[in-house]
């Protein structure tokens, strides 16, 4: 991986959902109606999961199972994991048994849920700016743009937040930082991974990371 695709991979989970939008807690206190629009899911549960950020952060910064019980509760439901994964894997995907499948899908989203976790405690007040969001109503896709505002007049961020239409409403099922697709990245550095050595090789690697951080 490029040091540009290494430096585009972390910051994509230090600034995924860090927003203040100065609302008071209690605008955020009630559960979301399952088809809530996709800008208004990433303001609510931005405000939402800052706001237990900043209450709980030295609980957080010496229990991380608490911190990542919090995250998979408040995010994790609005994310299309699998279809994230598919993606990842592209043609891998397809030759995959469906134990692997349900495998991958569920070490991918560990991984994610840890690596966006423990950005979370670094957040030091950035600020975001969201461009007009129009959505077609005919239409399953929807895109968020936003901005990240440095607090120390570094360069802007650019974030767009792609959505899918399901059942159960809007899910989030890519993510795309400074112009660098969130699936992409992971998708080059797998695939390489998985000509090497196989995907199951790909799988347990994975699966030790993450019973390294229970």
């Amino acid at each position: 991986m490029t040091p540009r695709g290494q430096a585009v991979k972390k910051r994509a989970f230090l600034w995924l959902f860090l927003v203040i939008l100065g609302r008071p807690v209690w605008a955020f206190a009630a559960p979301l109606n399952a088809e809530a629009s996709p800008e208004v899911l990433v303001r609510t549960k931005t405000e939402e999961i800052l706001h237990l950020i900043e209450h709980n952060r030295a609980l957080y910064r010496a229990n991380r199972a608490d911190l990542y019980s919090m995250v998979n509760k408040r995010l994790v439901p609005y994310f299309d994991f699998r279809r994230m994964s598919q993606w990842v894997l592209g043609r891998y995907w397809r030759s995959a048994t469906p134990a692997q499948q349900h495998a991958f899908t569920q070490q991918f989203t560990g991984l994610l849920v840890r690596t966006y976790a423990t950005a979370l405690l670094s957040y030091s007040g950035q600020r975001i700016a969201y461009a007009p969001f129009r959505m077609d109503p005919q239409s399953d896709h929807a895109v968020v743009r936003t901005r990240v505002i440095q607090v120390n007049g570094g360069p802007d961020i650019p974030i767009d937040y792609e959505f899918v239409h399901q059942p159960d409403g809007w899910k989030v099922y890519d993510v795309t930082i400074d112009n660098v697709s969130l699936v992409t990245n992971y998708r080059s550095v797998y695939a390489s991974k998985i000509r090497r050595d196989g995907l199951p090789a790909l799988i347990d690697s994975m699966a030790r990371v993450n019973r390294a951080n229970p």
